[in-house]
C-alpha cells in the first residue's frame, strides 16, 4: 500500500546546495507543494523515508516527514491538486 507524506525542510548552512536532498526526494513519486515542501508517495514508512532523506542534510537543518491523508484543502497548480486527489486516501 502506498502512503503519502509531506516532506518539508530548511537547509540552514549559507550557500547550501539543495541538489542532493532534491535528488533523494525525486526518487519517490512526488509533487512540489511550495519552495521547500513536497508530497511523496512510497511504500516505505515515514521513519524509513525520513532516514533516507535525512542522510542528505546537515545536522543543523530542519526536516519533517509527516503523513498526509484526505480530506485536504488548498490552492495551487492544477497538476499538484490532481496529484493529491489521485494519491491521497
Amino acid at each position: 500500500m502506498m502512503a503519502v507524506y509531506l516532506v518539508t525542510y530548511d537547509l540552514h548552512k549559507p550557500g547550501n546546495n539543495y541538489t542532493e536532498i532534491l535528488e533523494q526526494i525525486k526518487k519517490y513519486g512526488w509533487a512540489k507543494l511550495s519552495e521547500s515542501s513536497y508530497a511523496i508517495s512510497t511504500t516505505e514508512t515515514a521513519t524509513a523515508a525520513y532516514k533516507r532523506i535525512h542522510a542528505k542534510v546537515d545536522a543543523n537543518d530542519t526536516l519533517y516527514v509527516i503523513s498526509l491523508r484526505t480530506p485536504w484543502n488548498g490552492r495551487g497548480p492544477k497538476a499538484v491538486n490532481d496529484w493529491l486527489d489521485k494519491n491521497l486516501e
